[in-house]
């Protein structure tokens, strides 16, 4: 318990720098001269560089530990921040990004594989979940609290200051981690590149991996988006909140992954077969949200319907976690770094890809009211969540049918289900 407490700390670390500049975009903007699409390059060469890492993430920590990946990603970490703060170029400041996020990718998975090997396999998604939930802090820390911190004491010495505590923190990792529970140390033989990427393939063509990795696609994007990069102009600009207010409104997201992370996770322990539906309704849900927020006929949406949207969003967090499940399930342990790598790839492609796209159209249509640019580029979240959706529905059925085929054969499944009219059909 104690080493998963020190991981998860490192985590909690990676999703405040990770979202520091949501709050921080505006002052971005004027510190280095940008507009939409330049700012939002910031969140897309961070994001990317996360996603890029994930599967080479998974493939060190099966093979060197997590601990080494764990401090070696706090070193980065504080050495893209600290880069940060001083620097007083666009190119410098994308450098220090990316920096960055290669850190950042190393911290999930790593404190995920903690996970499976210190506590057994019926309590993984709980603590797969709690873990979120806490790393949550992070982003709530990034929201309210560092937008003050900014004003107060400025740019420089804010991200100077957290970037030099997290490098620091990395002493504490190297001490207090361990790969394994006493007795279960395993040896790691070196392996070949043809052997690494069989590794890759065979985790990819697992259904349960590939269904995880449309979940984590699917669920997390969205109020990752707001909260990275795109929430705090929307609200100020297109919704004539004001930065404090919107930082509250930010906020909402924060607290309902902290509060729904628990709650998913205990449902999806006890009850495995309720994992895809749920993540089912909550596509569905967040369409709606989205209907909602995007259709309101005067464009100013009323700030209780916000925060219940907001709220609303904040459960893909949680919900994202079910993907990481699918991956421990469905695949030896000794393949369960590189499956997780894998699935959270899905998610930071998504954010990537949506950030990209919303900078891209606001600038197109610059010449619009910030409600009515803010209107239109929002249209490509739901264009991903349909997309998203989709492909989660046609991989759940696979899924199924590879667990309804494994246990004809008679071998032992990851969850017991029972085979529905839909299950006939050619998947």
């Amino acid at each position: 318990m104690i080493i998963w407490a020190v991981a998860v700390l490192v985590y909690l670390a990676a999703v405040f720098h990770r979202t520091s500049l949501g709050v921080a975009s505006i002052e971005a903007t004027s510190r280095f001269g940008l507009g939409p699409a330049a700012l939002g390059t910031f969140t897309v060469l961070q994001v990317g560089v996360y996603a890029l890492m994930q599967i080479p993430t998974g493939l060190l920590v099966d093979r060197y530990g997590a601990r080494r990946v764990l401090t070696v990603a706090a070193l980065l970490m504080g050495l893209g921040q600290l880069l940060f703060a001083f620097a007083s170029s666009y190119p410098l400041g994308l450098l220090a990004r990316a920096v960055l996020g290669v850190g950042d990718a190393m911290t999930f998975v790593s404190v995920l594989r903690l996970v499976a090997a210190h506590f057994p396999a019926r309590r993984y998604a709980a603590f797969a979940s709690f873990t979120a939930a806490l790393g949550a802090l992070g982003n709530l820390i990034s929201t309210l609290p560092l937008s003050v911190l900014l004003d107060g004491v400025g740019w420089t010495t804010t991200f100077a200051v957290t970037g030099a505590a997290t490098a620091l923190y990395a002493v504490v990792l190297a001490l207090r981690v361990r790969d394994h529970a006493p007795g279960m140390e395993v040896r790691r033989e070196p392996e070949s590149l043809r052997v690494v990427l069989g590794q890759v393939r065979q985790a990819w063509r697992t259904p349960g991996t590939r269904l995880g990795f449309w979940v984590h696609f699917s669920t997390m994007f969205a109020p990752a988006m707001l909260g990275l990069l795109w929430g705090f102009p929307y609200l100020v600009q297109a919704q004539g909140l004001s930065e404090p207010a919107a930082g509250s409104m930010l906020a909402v997201l924060v607290l309902g992954a902290i509060f729904g992370g628990p709650a998913i996770g205990t449902v999806i322990s006890r009850w495995p077969e309720c994992r895809t539906p749920l993540v089912v309704s909550y596509l569905v849900t967040a369409l709606a949200v989205w209907a909602v927020l995007l259709g309101w006929p005067s464009g100013r949406v009323p700030a209780a319907i916000l925060v219940v949207g907001f709220a609303l969003l904040s459960l893909g967090g949680p919900a994202s976690t079910i993907g990481f499940a699918l991956a421990r399930d469905y695949n030896p342990l000794r393949r369960v770094g590189t499956a997780t790598g894998v699935v959270n790839v899905g998610g930071f492609v998504a954010i990537t890809g949506s950030a990209l796209a919303i900078g891209l159209l606001l600038s197109a249509f610059g010449s619009f009211t910030p409600q009515t640019a803010f209107r239109l580029a929002l249209l490509s979240v739901v264009a991903v969540l349909l997309l998203g959706l989709w492909r989660t529905s046609v991989w759940w059925r696979r899924a199924r049918a590879a667990v309804f085929d494994a246990a004809a054969r008679g071998e032992d499944v990851p969850v017991q289900i029972r085979r529905r009219a839909w299950d006939l059909a050619p998947a």
